[in-house]
């Protein structure tokens, strides 16, 4: 799987152009398919938050790039469909869209749903995470972003990738996700962590780390 980690999706020409790199192809010639499941785990999350997410009137570019066709794959309806029909949609997708909220919520629901163990087949398709889907595929998200408390009661998510992720770097409505509060954040991970803002995305094509970027990151190492 070729995975585009950002914090805010598809924000800027750079990330626009790491995205249809990993596409082989352009947007308009691509099947995606949207996953709004993090959204509901969230304190913050809502209803209309997910609608907003589909129909492309977030401030987060994800699902209103032009994509020749879009369908929602809501997990946690997963487990009463059926493997024999969802699998199929996912294998035939060219990109997975996956929504902010709540990190561990999502992990756990790909673990039930059984897309956690479909991902290492799926060699082609691109996952794009928009922060919380993107913070999933790191080993562990740090006690500063758990709300929503798994059975396993840890911060761990899937460890797709080797580092960790923290999102909106300085954002201006978020006090809390200052350099400083990322220098502590980083200093309670084991393992290596990215600090990346709005305006970039962490691309990675088997197990290569590229940086896309027109702001601000820091790497801990």
């Amino acid at each position: 799987m070729k995975l585009l980690l950002t914090s805010a999706g598809i924000k800027n020409p750079s990330i626009h152009d790491a995205l249809v790199d990993l596409l082989g192809k352009p947007i308009a010639a691509s099947n995606a398919l949207c996953i709004p499941t993090a959204g509901y785990g969230h304190p913050m999350g809502s209803p209309g938050g997910a609608w907003r997410f589909i129909t492309g009137r977030s401030s987060t570019p994800m699902c209103e790039l032009g994509w020749k066709s879009l369908g929602v794959l809501e997990l946690t309806a997963l487990p009463s469909v059926g493997e024999e029909r969802w699998v199929p949609w996912v294998r035939e997708a060219d990109v997975l869209l996956v929504n902010g909220g709540d990190a561990l919520y999502l992990c756990h629901w790909m673990r039930q749903s059984g897309l956690a163990d479909l991902l290492p087949s799926l060699r082609e398709t691109v996952w794009v995470g928009l922060s919380a889907g993107s913070m999933v595929m790191t080993p562990r998200i740090g006690e500063e972003f758990v709300e929503w408390k798994p059975p396993t009661g840890d911060d761990s998510t899937l460890g797709i990738v080797d580092f960790s992720i923290f999102p909106h770097l300085d954002h201006e409505l978020l006090p809390e996700n200052s350099m400083a509060d990322a220098e502590r954040w980083a200093a309670s991970i084991p393992g290596p962590a990215y600090a990346i803002d709005d305006d970039t995305a962490i691309k990675v094509i088997d197990g290569t780390v590229e940086i896309v970027s027109e702001g601000m990151w820091r790497h801990f190492p």
